[in-house]
């Protein structure tokens, strides 16, 4: 490596790397890493980890750093009407429930209308998982049709995690962490006491964060055929 004299007299070598913005310093500037975290954040529709967010950085601030500014940034927006919350796949921005219903009103896209059948198989899938369709039955004390768990899998709320070792292998059902992301929620364990959202369900329908039950009649539904057939012709069709 050959040394050369720059413009202003002191000596460089040629072929050295050019510092980045923040390698001057043993760890990065923490107010211009809380910017960085703040403009990733609202730029994106989905939740992100602390290790994606890690990557913003090059390796140059840990995980502990990144989590501390995180604290530090939910801090600051709580005051807002967007604050920034944790949920089951990483963190992200949110407008706060009270502000929805305004944005609800020029929003194009409305959010599914699903009937009480849905509501209530999603409730026992929340609280009872995993289970099977016959485990749903049996708290319902009717048959589960099967556009019931289709709308709540295409949703992204419920998925197949196995299959029960008895006669039929009928599937195993548990909740996704889209599910719990909806819901503004870290674990299962956050979810409120069962006869909390009961009795929101009974007797009128119920909203669940973004979930409109409807307020037509089940055969005026639209988005999901609620007609059951009779339950011993439904538990015939499969085992659990």
């Amino acid at each position: 490596m050959t040394e050369q004299t720059n413009p202003e007299g002191t000596p460089e070598f040629e072929g050295a790397p050019e510092p980045g913005p923040l390698a001057d310093a043993p760890q990065a500037d923490m107010a211009h890493v809380k910017r960085v975290l703040e403009a990733a954040l609202l730029s994106t529709a989905e939740p992100l980890t602390v290790q994606q967010l890690k990557r913003l950085f090059a390796g140059e601030v840990d995980a502990d750093n990144i989590r501390k500014v995180l604290d530090q940034l939910k801090v600051e927006w709580s005051e807002r009407t967007v604050e920034l919350t944790s949920v089951a796949s990483g963190w992200r921005f949110r407008v706060k429930p009270d502000y929805q219903e305004f944005l609800d009103r020029i929003a194009t896209e409305k959010p599914p209308r699903y009937s009480r059948a849905v509501l209530e198989t999603l409730a026992i899938i929340a609280y009872r998982q995993p289970v099977t369709r016959g485990d749903i039955e049996d708290v319902r004390g009717v048959a589960v049709s099967p556009p019931t768990l289709k709308a709540l899998e295409e949703r992204g709320w419920i998925e197949v995690v196995g299959q029960r070792e008895t006669p039929g292998r009928p599937a195993i059902f548990a909740t996704t962490r889209k599910f719990l992301d909806d819901l503004n929620l870290r674990s299962i364990e956050e979810l409120p006491p069962l006869d909390e959202l009961q009795s929101s369900l009974e007797p009128a329908p119920a909203t669940l964060v973004g979930i409109e039950a409807p307020s037509a009649p089940p055969e005026q539904e639209s988005l999901i055929d609620e007609s059951e057939p009779p339950e011993s012709t439904e538990r015939e069709a499969h085992a659990g």
